[in-house]
């Protein structure tokens, strides 16, 4: 029910080679037996030996795992300090001794944090949800997973993965994150990423994953009502936990088992395999195993009406839960959770506390400057002219200081406005290339025509005369007609730099819109040449004109726009198989308004941001990225400068839409 990060680990990026499981731990112990071996082999055998142990007797993980960490310890190896410490956790975690667990792994976050090795904290974030898994806490299992996935893939983006185990690490993150799912009754979403794992795991041999995936899918299919195909996989995944001596995960399989043939009231086979269950994990001591089982042979006698034998199974179930989560164990995994969330909100708050204390000392410096401006006018003043000269020159002052204002708020509007032109302007010049290059090319055309011309002038041909000066007309009319077109784009980008004018006029939205959308993307690609996007537009036939504001209008799409094409290259950031980048664009009537419509495909707006995202000063980006006024300013324009709406449409991972509605 659970996949630890082992072949795997933080701190371990060897070449795994595959043997006989028992056959290499009886070389590795043969070798760590002779007291010539030097220090280093011994460290490297202990490794091994913590590691491999893991999966078939956990008592001899932690025994070898502490040998590991002292010998690490001895010679100050970081790394293989946190590696030891993380063998030793998972241990505890297969015993049912989640507290000693837990205080390893967020050893081990410290550990990895103080060295600024990142695999190492998304390791223990992976198996810190994988014990939340197998303890059945699944609310604090996804947390801790995704943090984990997030963080290796930082890792992943800028580093080549070349080892066995690097490939492999992703996979197990979708495993874990999968049996969340699962177990909370989110079948598809679980079915989508085993599915992905099996693959992967089938095709790059990770052979110790793949007796778990098998397991969970049997469980997929039996939630789905399909008998045989769960059948199928559960016999798979038995033969594959044999063959690398997964006890854990056979115990588990056998108790799928059971639940499978009690789902279908074949109360015998339901009894065999659960006592298998029950067998298996107690000779290795998987507490949490043995009360899985427990409970469900439990429950088949007394559906049985076999009390002697219900009651025999409670008192297992009993006494195996109570070494579990006693009252202080539970206190101590409550104050851990505590513990580490407080730790990490402690470094956000200095991060904070640090940010706050330079915009204090900026704003204190800047009164200090206006105090002493202050002071300096005031006692000029005293010097110059009587009481009633210095109210009056106050009053002046204060008239000034007003404009001031006014007009510094003037400006920063049109900053704005020049930082959007910036995004806008290889747009622009993309766009004006065109146009250009037609006037250039007939402008040659028709001086090699006038030659022409002139010797046909002077051999007195009037007929090819006059069949020249037709051409030189027609490409007169279409150096006109791109003068123009180029004209156009230059008075927009004018009209978009300057000041507002507040004053509304007839606008083709069809136009505007894609005017904008075209610009916004050539922009973006100026800048990123590796970004695409798939462009698709909808424009309603017979679209009223629309009395508005258009550089105001324009502005406001330019930041929905620049908005969807960052979610979409977010999205494609991640490597997602199959996915496409793509932006909609799309107009239409609407009782009495204009509607225009921009989707994108990117990861959506989570439900509890939703109501935030127009603030000002919010934003979803990271520091440095984003001012957090773009969407705020696009509302702005379109509510309180048209009398219009601005609505959001999202689906988490899937979509966003904004639908902006203009009065006509």
């Amino acid at each position: 029910m659970r996949k630890a990060l082992l072949l795997f680990t933080a701190f371990l990026f060897t070449t795994v080679v595959v043997f006989a499981q028992s056959k290499k731990i009886d070389t590795l112990r043969l070798a760590l037996s002779k007291s010539s071996a030097p220090d280093t082999v011994r460290l490297n055998i202990l490794k091994e030996l913590s590691r491999d142990y893991f999966v078939s007797k956990p008592d001899s993980s932690l025994s070898f795992g502490q040998q590991y960490y002292d010998l690490a310890a001895k010679f100050k190896r970081t790394r293989d300090e946190g590696s030891a410490l993380n063998f030793m956790a998972n241990a505890y975690s297969s015993l049912g001794d989640y507290v000693k667990s837990f205080q390893l792994f967020f050893k081990v976050i410290r550990i990895s944090e103080s060295i600024n090795y990142l695999p190492g904290v998304a390791t223990a974030y992976n198996n810190i949800g994988s014990s939340y898994n197998q303890k059945q806490d699944y609310a604090k299992a996804l947390p801790y997973l995704l943090i984990g996935l997030k963080k290796w893939d930082a890792y992943s983006a800028n580093h080549k993965l070349t080892y066995y185990g690097q490939r492999e690490l992703r996979s197990v993150f979708f495993v874990n994150i999968a049996e969340v799912y699962l177990y909370t009754h989110k079948i598809d979403s679980a079915a989508y990423y085993l599915n992905i794992c099996y693959n992967d795991s089938k095709k790059n041999n990770f052979t110790d994953l793949l007796d778990n995936i098998e397991r969970d899918l049997g469980e997929v299919e039996a939630y789905r009502g399909h008998k045989e195909a769960s059948l199928k996989y559960l016999r798979e995944a038995v033969v594959t936990a044999n063959q690398i001596e997964d006890v854990d995960m056979l115990s588990i399989t056998f108790l799928s088992t059971a639940n499978l043939y009690h789902k279908y009231k074949q109360q015998d086979s339901a009894e065999y395999y659960a006592q298998k269950a029950l067998e298996t994990a107690s000779a290795e001591k998987y507490l949490q195993d043995v009360l899985n089982a427990g409970k469900v042979l439990y429950t088949f006698y007394e559906e049985d009406n076999n009390l002697p034998q219900a009651y025999k199974y409670l008192k297992i179930t009993t006494a195996t839960k109570d070494s579990l989560f006693s009252q202080d164990k539970v206190k101590q995994l409550l104050s851990l959770d505590f513990d580490e969330k407080q730790r990490q909100r402690d470094i956000e708050a200095a991060e904070t506390q640090v940010r706050n204390n330079i915009r204090m000392y900026v704003l204190l410096a800047g009164v200090l400057v206006l105090l002493l401006l202050a002071f300096v006018f005031w006692r000029n003043s005293r010097h110059r002219k009587q009481a009633n000269l210095r109210l009056q020159e106050q009053k002046e002052e204060i008239e000034s200081a007003l404009e001031q204002l006014q007009l510094t708020q003037k400006q920063l509007i049109q900053s704005e406005k020049m930082a959007s032109l910036g995004e806008l302007t290889a747009g622009i010049a993309h766009e004006i290339q065109n146009p250009l290059n037609f006037v250039n090319n007939f402008s040659e055309v028709n001086i090699e025509l006038i030659s022409e011309m002139q010797t046909e002038l002077e051999s007195g041909t009037k007929e090819e005369v006059i069949e020249i000066l037709e051409d030189i007309k027609q490409n007169l009319e279409k150096i006109s007609h791109h003068g123009k077109r180029a004209d156009g784009i230059v008075k927009g980008m004018l009209q978009h730099s300057r000041a507002s004018s507040n004053i509304k006029e007839p606008t083709d939205i069809n136009k505007l819109a894609d005017e904008y959308l075209r610009l916004t993307y050539h922009g973006l690609r100026a800048k990123d040449k590796s970004f695409n996007s798939e462009l698709i537009t909808h424009f309603a036939d017979k679209l009223p004109l629309v009395n508005v504001v258009p550089q105001d209008i324009g502005r406001a799409l330019l930041n929905l726009f620049t908005n969807a094409f960052y979610a979409v290259h977010q999205k494609q950031k991640r490597g997602l198989a199959k996915y496409q980048p793509t932006i909609t664009l799309s107009t239409g009537m609407e009782a009495g308004h204009a509607v225009i419509k921009v989707r994108d495909n990117g990861d959506g707006i989570s439900e509890n941001i939703r109501d935030k995202i127009m603030q000002p000063f919010f934003t979803t980006k990271p520091t440095g990225e984003g001012t957090g006024l773009g969407l705020s300013l696009s509302y702005e324009i379109v509510v309180n400068g048209h009398d219009g709406t601005i609505e959001i449409d999202s689906v988490e991972g899937e979509y966003t839409e904004f639908i902006i509605k203009l009065p006509i």
